[in-house]
């Protein structure tokens, strides 16, 4: 193996005019990578040997932290589900088939014929709410002079505040466009907020370049400056505003990395700390094992995680919760432990996607990545049947929610079970969702008659058919709130 280049030296000139007017997704398929027209290359490449998981009798706090151990813990708790054996629901598999004939329906009335164009699942779309190629109109107001790295740099720079602001608004909040007068909610509205928010140079502290993101910008923001950003207000309350705020500055701490983030302490800087990683080949295209990058996205954001969260051996584990039907041992605590990871795998499919379209970066183990554990694809699963909380649970929830309405700003109609994050219903919710997404691709691709190189990515089959159908089945079922069947109390760091 040859590295591809030192940092931020003898860079690969990409022509930088053209990602600009380019507005298709290029898939994360491997072998073969996209090129920036979303059409496939023919070139072949190199077999890329991945790096081994850490093994967890050794490295526990290693292995619960690596991307390998999502699906290895949660296939623990699927195959409880499949038996019917979880403490918190009941599993009604004859209800499997009609759940993927659901998505396979959305899949097809929105793609067919060409399910080759589904975008993997990633940030860029929620950009483009309303049909807008926000991105691209964002690239194409920077001067030609702005090469392919720099405009990946600043993509990254977005992306990354953008998905760390991305935990749920909650039922009332709203975003008006400040650009097109237009009103968005939940995911898409925190995308178009910070997207304008980025564009005014909020999180930039260089008052000629406002198209960036940096250390010294994030740890001077404050809620007041991050409310009049979210347009937050008594009669626009979002979730978890302080700690949306607090992770943007434990961020700016997280930024302080030089190694990984340069003198700048921009996100951005990742990719050049990336390109010119020893494991990194210089084929037709720049090759990153997915594992490479998942490490130097969790290694390097350490600092921006909440101290209460799990701990193994004294080190913050992340996203990664007890759960009552896992295994239990008297020495080895982290088997009952089940990691999800969200944000961090939500970063890595957001982030994959401009080095992807403007550099054409393949990431070999793209495959190891999960379905994400969040309300919408595992809401899917509880609205077509095929779970249904326990009574007791229920009666729990209910109560939680009931006490909840009475605070101000709460929901208070459309009455659902709601817990805490670390809630055992939650955990094992969101652990039997993982499996579940990945038996949900399998049928997908049956019904949709899709095989060898065609077969729908898991990325792809989230962007276009579980996470959408989540969503919508959801709004046929809470027409006034649009919520999931559980809700899940929210301090904006959850994931």
């Amino acid at each position: 193996m040859r590295t591809l280049f030192g940092r931020k030296s003898s860079k690969p000139q990409v022509n930088p005019g053209s990602s600009m007017t380019n507005s298709s997704n290029g898939s994360l398929k491997s072998p073969v990578p996209s090129i920036a027209n979303g059409t496939k290359s023919p070139v072949q490449l190199p077999d890329v040997p991945l790096p081994k998981a850490p093994d967890p009798a050794l490295d526990p706090a290693g292995y619960l932290r690596s991307i390998y151990s999502v699906r290895e813990r949660t296939k623990l708790v699927l195959e409880k589900a499949k038996k019917n054996q979880l403490k918190h629901f009941v599993v009604d598999m004859t209800k499997f088939q009609e759940t993927a004939a659901y998505v396979v329906s959305i899949i097809k009335r929105d793609y067919a014929p060409d399910y080759a164009s589904i975008p993997p699942h990633g940030r860029w779309q929620h950009f483009e709410v309303g049909g807008r190629p926000r991105i691209d109109q964002l690239m194409q107001s920077w001067p030609s002079s702005v090469d392919s790295q720099e405009r990946t740099r600043r993509l990254i720079d977005l992306f990354l505040v953008s998905v760390l602001l991305d935990a749920g608004a909650g039922t009332k909040w709203q975003y008006k466009s400040k650009e097109s007068g237009r009103i968005y909610r939940r995911s898409e509205g925190l995308a178009v907020a910070s997207l304008e928010m980025f564009k005014a140079g909020i999180f930039s502290s260089d008052a000629n370049e406002p198209c960036q993101v940096d250390s010294t910008a994030l740890k001077r923001l404050d809620v007041s400056t991050m409310a009049r950003g979210l347009q937050v207000s008594d009669s626009n309350p979002i979730d978890g505003l302080e700690g949306r705020t607090g992770l943007l500055q434990r961020l700016g701490d997280a930024l302080q990395n030089q190694e990984v983030f340069g003198l700048e302490a921009r996100p951005g800087n990742m990719l050049d700390y990336l390109l010119s990683h020893p494991s990194t080949q210089a084929s037709s295209v720049p090759i990153v094992p997915l594992p490479v990058f998942w490490d130097v996205l969790m290694e390097s954001l350490i600092p921006i995680w909440p101290a209460s969260r799990t701990q193994i051996d004294g080190i913050s584990i992340g996203d990664a919760w007890p759960c009552s039907v896992m295994p239990s041992h008297p020495t080895h605590p982290w088997e009952n432990i089940v990691p999800f990871h969200k944000l961090t795998q939500w970063l890595c499919y957001s982030l994959m996607v401009p080095m992807n379209k403007l550099l054409h970066v393949h990431f070999p183990g793209a495959e190891l990545m999960t379905g994400l554990p969040e309300y919408r694809n595992g809401g899917l699963f509880i609205d077509t049947g095929l779970l249904t909380l326990k009574p007791d649970d229920a009666k729990r929830g209910l109560a939680q929610y009931q006490r909840n309405s009475q605070l101000k700003g709460q929901p208070s109609m459309e009455v659902v079970p709601m817990f805490t994050a670390d809630d055992d219903v939650i955990v094992e919710w969101r652990a039997v969702t993982v499996g579940f997404l990945d038996e949900l691709l399998t049928e997908v691709n049956s019904l949709l008659h899709l095989a060898g190189r065609n077969k729908l990515t898991l990325a792809q089959m989230l962007e276009a058919g579980s996470w959408k159908g989540g969503r919508e089945i959801a709004e046929v079922s809470r027409p006034n709130t649009k919520e999931p069947p559980i809700m899940i109390l929210s301090d904006g760091t959850v994931f």
